[in-house]
């Protein structure tokens, strides 16, 4: 991992995939919807910093969490739908409003739920 690590604060969010092609149509999909840029470690696993945090895809059953959800900050978000879209996301839950911004749901290729919020 290239990252520092600080204390009591997030430094990896992390995502299954079940298989090789899974994490690699996975990290392919990032590299197309957010820019991220990942580095593969044999495989099975791939990281990147480009994401704000540590962000990891593993294809192994040791070590492999449960779904998580991640929320994805963005500045224009019918923009960001769109290149979801395109990349070969899924939207799940179309654009909605909360105190203090906006947001919406997709999924990627590997069946992860995220979502992406704005001001």
């Amino acid at each position: 991992m290239t990252t520092e690590n600080t204390h009591n604060q997030v430094s990896l969010v992390e995502f299954p995939a079940n298989t090789p092609e899974e994490l690699k149509a996975t990290t392919d999909f990032y590299e197309a919807a957010f820019s991220w840029h990942f580095k593969d470690w044999g495989g099975v696993y791939s990281d990147t910093s480009d994401s704000g945090v540590m962000t990891g895809v593993i294809a192994t059953e040791q070590g492999r969490p449960a779904m998580p959800m991640a929320v994805i900050y963005a500045t224009d978000l019918d923009e960001k739908k769109e290149v979801i879209r395109k990349a070969g996301g899924k939207i799940l839950v179309d654009t909605y409003e909360f105190p203090g911004g906006k947001r919406f749901h997709f999924m990627d290729p590997a069946g992860n739920e995220l979502a992406v919020w704005s001001e």
